[in-house]
Parts: C-alpha cells; structure tokens; sequence
C-alpha cells in the first residue's frame, strides 16, 4: 500500500515555519498563500497554517522516564537521514528537547530518537530504528 499522511497544523508565522522546515530540515516547499504553506516532510504533506491561537506545551507523555510533549509529530527515518537532520539542527543552533540518544539497546524495538520544538513551539520526533521490522511491536 502506498499510502502518505496528511498533516495540518498551527504556527505563528510563515517566514519561520519555511526557515525552520526548508531551510533546516530541507523539506521541498509545497502551495502555499499569506496563511499556510505546504512541505514535503519525507514523503508526507505537512500543511503548516497561521494561527494566533497555539496551545502551551503539556508535556505528560512518559518514555523512559522522560516527560515528552503530547501532542507531537515526526517521522521515522533510516539512521543516514537521522545523522544528517541532527547535524543540520545542531549546525542551526535548534535546541533539543531530548538530545539524539539510543533507547532500548540490545531490546526489540532499539532506536536512535530526538525531539525538537520547532519556531511555532511545535513538538517534532525523529526516529531510527536499528530494525524496522520493530516499528510496530
């Protein structure tokens, strides 16, 4: 099945949603008008529309004994894409979240992970796994 998700959501401002996903991260720029803007996020539409209604961050989600953001959204990506989009968020001075680190060693599901916030406050996860065959187990 080739199926791709559709993914629309809040940012402050179109000037540094493309910054923050074209420039950083390298995502082709889609459609866009005065309010939103569409990205190629790995193969996936992100549809990143102007608000001046974000919501604070509830960080009650529990990984590892690490509190993370729900919501958040990301992709899973093979280990070169993920080396590469860490360097370019370091490169860029992106703070992490969660800093690029190895969970589950040695265990099914191992994976290399990092979340960010991006220039909206929106909380992203990328993933690498050392199996993919794990990602739903």
């Amino acid at each position: 099945m080739d199926s791709k998700f559709h993914f629309a959501f809040k940012v402050k401002d179109i000037e540094s949603t493309i910054k923050f996903y074209h420039t950083i991260l390298e995502c082709e720029l889609g459609r866009q008008t005065e309010n939103w803007v569409d990205f190629n996020f790995f193969g996936h539409q992100l549809s990143a529309h102007i608000s001046d209604n974000i919501p604070e961050l509830d960080y009650c989600g529990k990984v590892d004994n690490l509190k993370v953001p729900i919501p958040h959204f990301g992709c899973i990506v093979n280990k070169t894409t993920f080396n590469n989009i860490k360097n370019r968020l370091e490169n860029n001075n992106v703070d992490f979240i969660l800093k690029p680190q190895k969970r589950y060693e040695g265990k099914k599901g191992e994976q290399q992970t990092m979340f960010i916030l991006d220039f909206s406050n929106n909380p992203l996860e990328f993933k690498s796994y050392e199996n993919n065959n794990d990602i739903f187990k």
